[in-house]
């Protein structure tokens, strides 16, 4: 089985949130990103920073969800895959 790289994995995140209809817990996020808890809170942590995701608050739960900048980071890797896929890369 091959090692997921940072980008993929970082993208595996926000597809898993947008797929969530953008509004995530992150037990669930934790068990479906394949991360350890550590890594996952590395990821989570730059993700919030570097503002892909946000933290919402629903009814006093804790929700992820996808900021603009986490859209559009779907959107150019999805191209950069149908690049690798067109060149047979």
């Amino acid at each position: 089985m091959k090692k997921r790289e940072r980008l993929e994995i970082i993208y595996d995140i926000l597809v898993l949130i947008n797929k969530n209809h953008n509004q995530m817990k992150p037990t669930p996020l934790l068990r479906k990103s394949n991360l350890s808890s550590s890594q996952f809170e590395k990821y989570i942590l730059e993700l919030i920073e570097k503002d892909f995701i946000e933290i919402c608050a629903v009814d006093s739960k804790k929700y992820y969800s996808l900021t603009k900048k986490g859209f559009e980071y779907i959107n150019k890797y999805r191209i950069i895959l149908k690049i690798i896929e067109d060149f047979d890369l």
